[in-house]
This record gives C-alpha cells, sequence and structure tokens, in this order.
C-alpha cells in the first residue's frame, strides 16, 4: 500500500514534468515546479500614484484584475494517509529577490484532495506579486515546497462530511 507521495495529473501527462524532490536529505520540503511559464503581474500595475483607495475601488468592480491571486499550476497532485495534510510553502527567496507573496499563507492539501472530480487533485501555487514590475515564471522553475505534516482532531470530533469538488471547495 502506497503511503505518501506526488503523481502527475493527466492533464500534464506528456510534458516532461519532474516530481517533486527534496533538495538535501536533510531538508523538509519537497520542491514543486511550475509546470507552464507564467507572468505574475505587479499589484501596481496601473501606477503607483493611483492610492491605495482608489486601488480597493477599482479591485472590487473588477474582481478578475489585479488584487486576485495568479494561480501557478505544478501538474502534480498528492496521495497521503487520511490523518495528514500537505502544507504548500513558498520559497525563501521568492518573497526578498522576487516580491512573490502565497496569497494564503500557507496552503493546506488534504487527503482528499486526491483525484477529486473538479480537477484530479492538482496543486497550484497562488502568488500575489506586491512589486512594481510582473514577474515571468518559466516551466520547471521550483516555486514553492510542500511538507507532508500529521494532524490531530479535537474530543467528539463528527465530521463526516465528503470532499464533493476541487480547489477552495469546502465553504466560503
Amino acid at each position: 500500500m502506497k503511503k505518501r507521495g506526488f503523481e502527475i495529473v493527466s492533464t500534464f501527462a506528456n510534458d516532461n514534468l519532474n516530481l517533486p524532490t527534496r533538495a538535501t536529505k536533510q531538508a523538509a520540503g519537497y520542491d514543486f515546479e511550475a509546470a507552464i511559464d507564467m507572468i505574475i503581474p505587479s499589484i501596481w500595475e496601473n501606477g503607483i500614484n493611483w492610492g491605495i483607495k482608489t486601488l480597493f475601488e477599482y479591485a472590487k468592480a473588477n474582481e478578475n484584475h489585479i488584487l486576485k491571486p495568479t494561480l501557478v499550476p505544478t501538474g502534480i497532485k498528492s496521495y497521503m494517509q487520511e490523518d495528514e495534510f500537505l502544507q504548500l510553502a513558498n520559497r525563501s527567496g521568492n518573497p526578498l529577490k522576487r516580491f512573490l507573496l502565497l496569497a494564503n499563507g500557507v496552503g493546506v492539501i488534504d487527503a482528499d484532495y486526491y483525484n477529486n472530480a473538479d480537477n484530479e487533485g492538482h496543486i497550484m501555487f497562488q502568488f500575489i506579486n506586491f512589486g512594481l514590475t510582473s514577474v515571468t515564471i518559466k516551466k520547471g522553475e521550483r516555486i514553492g515546497q510542500g511538507i507532508f505534516l500529521p494532524f490531530l482532531k479535537a474530543d467528539g470530533d463528527v465530521s463526516q462530511n465528503e470532499r464533493t469538488s476541487g480547489f477552495g471547495s469546502t465553504g466560503v
């Protein structure tokens, strides 16, 4: 029986992707690579002199624009035990060198995300670029890392709900 690991999602099966690996024997995280070339636009793309109030008003009226994170596909899915999760973390150099932040701080990939009906469990990293210019990520570039972790349940936990879809699907 397989315990935990990575597979390539079917839509990227012929794209010559690398499965995540640890860079050193003491590394906790498995390095994820971008599956395609992507441009992460700057949140300031329309000009710094807009002012914060105008920026947020514009973003509300145009929700698919600048303040929405850019999803960078990895082409990877992960399987694990039911009492584990995969934590997604940013690379330490991304904020310092490229002004890229993970929009959700850290990502949590639950065991039941694997092979879900919506997207087969495709893992993507959510980036916001707070730098002044757009950032280009190339296919094969390391973008983040995943760390397998166990979790505990509270006394009396009775949740029996099943996942019904993919990314961000368990409620607002």
